[in-house]
């Protein structure tokens, strides 16, 4: 008897652990699309403002994962840092700047797919550079990205 209650314990505590897990697990999806939604409205107010002072989209293009050069993507948009790694086009999607760089995306293109838009950018990263994603806006504001 008392090792059928041990095991009816056990599996018990099972189940709250895994509902714990779960909760935990959606609560931070839900986070993270805040997070995104509020970055994809920053973005779209950021856009406006390039496009009342002036400053047109530009063609984007993506570097490799290894070698060097660029290749060509089809988007339109501003990047977000000097290095080009990061940029955003005029529907509010925000794109990491990296592809595949083999012979294909060098003779057709590539797509890069748009990532969910951070509040801050960079956190993480082995370069160390973070930014709040509305200082780095303002900056490209002062001193966009030419091509």
């Amino acid at each position: 008897m008392a090792a059928m209650s041990a095991q009816g314990d056990q599996q018990q505590w099972s189940r709250h652990r895994q509902e714990v897990i779960e909760a935990k697990e959606q609560a931070l999806r839900a986070a993270h699309e805040a997070e995104h939604e509020r970055a994809t409205a920053m973005i779209r107010a950021g856009v406006e403002r390039f496009l009342a002072a002036g400053i047109g989209p530009v063609p984007l293009r993506a570097r490799p994962y290894t070698g060097s050069g660029t290749v060509r993507t089809g988007l339109e948009g501003w990047y977000l840092k000097h290095d080009r790694s990061l940029a955003v086009d005029a529907e509010g999607r925000y794109y990491v700047m990296r592809v595949d760089g083999g012979l294909l995306s060098r003779l057709r293109g590539a797509s890069p797919e748009p990532r969910p838009a951070p509040l801050i950018v960079g956190r993480g990263a082995r370069d160390g550079d973070t930014f709040q994603l509305e200082e780095l806006l303002q900056m490209r504001l002062e001193d966009p990205v030419r091509p």
